[in-house]
């Protein structure tokens, strides 16, 4: 099913800070057992005091990439191990997960986050793809780097291209981790945008969703276990990723998203010293504004249309999917404009798209469904009448 999703105008603020409610910041416990709880509350409440302590944030609904609540969201920044997003998407789009991978001299002792690899030891993609989202690993960043490209600058030449391709357009790459570069830099926007793109990957999602994870040892009987730096995953079941980043120069940096009924959100800050509590406070405000619609299901949308020169003389016209739209929830019911035209030439197969459905929010086309065709038209003559009677009685009706 595909879900259609609705165009917003961002809510911005530059408050510098607001009063939080304590009730809500002693419930979040980041004990290690796993805590279930909704991020629901009042819209209007959230709204009014919806602010970050960060240098730069943002939050998007993450299928359209449209601005919920931002600050300083275009402003250049270090982006610490966030950088790994990048890192990860390319090597799932580059690599099979069951490859395996020997890990060169030069990934080895990187400093910062490390599960101590060792030079020659084989280990799979997708296990030091773990190791690199979870325990944010720049040796294992190193090893992935060398391993898709030949060397750290290498990658840092994909990553560039990957993000040039993508629009990100204030972001550049020189390393796989996310360790300081004056020429290492992103936006709130940028990373947002980077994220709700790689989050359509099922396998990124499964990563960065995962809590508890083991990679093997070399040599050796035993695991390694990767604990998610990201604690919020334990926070609520509605939180799905996706990374920490921190260093002296950026400071605290975070990206999570969130989904509820087929609405997910993604939040950015950096260079945000209350990043939990920010990022809660975000994700909640986000699924509370947003809802996912149906408008029609399969076949609801139906039409019939004259063909000429064709073995019959109409066509069926339909939506061949559901139709659904995520929108904020006091936004009125779209209005619908169907275009088609008035009859149709032979010869046409069955999914052939012959108009469409359009959605508007006022002036704004939101929403653009194709209509197709559900059957067969050959050309040829039309049967008479009779013929077609006849055809029904003897079992020759499909024309």
């Amino acid at each position: 099913m595909n879900i259609y999703f609705y165009k917003n105008r961002p809510y911005s603020s530059n408050a510098a800070a607001f009063v939080r409610t304590v009730a809500t910041i002693l419930a979040v416990s980041f004990a290690a057992t796993a805590i279930s709880f909704s991020l629901c509350t009042t819209v209007a409440a959230t709204k009014a005091a919806l602010s970050t302590s960060a240098k730069a944030a943002i939050l998007i609904e993450a299928s359209t990439g449209n601005s919920i609540y931002e600050y300083n969201a275009d402003v250049r920044l270090p982006m610490a191990s966030t950088t790994k997003i990048m890192t990860a998407l390319i090597a799932i789009e580059s690599c099979k997960m069951d490859e395996m991978v020997t890990v060169a001299s030069g990934a080895v002792g990187i400093e910062g986050s490390s599960v101590y690899l060792q030079a020659g030891e084989n280990l799979s993609m997708e296990d030091l793809l773990y190791a690199l989202m979870l325990e944010s690993a720049n040796d294992a960043a190193a090893a992935i780097a060398i391993e898709v490209a030949g060397s750290i600058e290498a990658f840092a030449d994909m990553m560039n291209e990957r993000a040039a391709q993508l629009g990100l357009t204030n972001t550049h790459f020189t390393n796989p981790h996310g360790l300081d570069n004056e020429n290492h830099y992103t936006t709130a926007r940028d990373l947002a945008h980077l994220t709700a793109y790689a989050m359509q990957n099922e396998e990124f999602v499964k990563i960065v969703s995962t809590y508890k994870h083991t990679i093997p040892l070399p040599g050796k009987n035993g695991v390694r276990l990767l604990l998610n730096h990201n604690r919020l995953l334990r926070v609520s079941n509605e939180i799905i990723g996706v990374k920490t980043g921190f260093t002296k120069k950026s400071g605290r940096c975070l990206v999570t998203a969130a989904r509820r009924d087929g609405v997910t959100v993604i939040a950015v800050t950096l260079s945000d010293p209350n990043d939990w509590r920010d990022h809660l406070a975000m994700l909640r405000y986000g699924l509370d504004s947003y809802e996912c619609r149906k408008l029609a299901d399969v076949g609801e949308l139906s039409f019939v249309a004259p063909v000429v020169g064709g073995d019959r003389g109409f066509v069926v016209i339909e939506n061949d999917e559901p139709i659904t739209i995520c929108m904020p929830v006091d936004a009125p019911r779209p209005r619908r404009v169907v275009y088609m035209s008035r009859f149709y030439y032979a010869p046409i197969s069955a999914g052939d798209v012959l108009g469409s459905v359009e959605y508007y929010d006022g002036e704004d086309l939101i929403l653009k469904v194709p209509l197709i065709a559900k059957t067969d038209v050959g050309t040829g003559k039309q049967k008479s009448w009779f013929e077609r009677f006849l055809g029904s009685i003897f079992g020759d009706d499909d024309k």
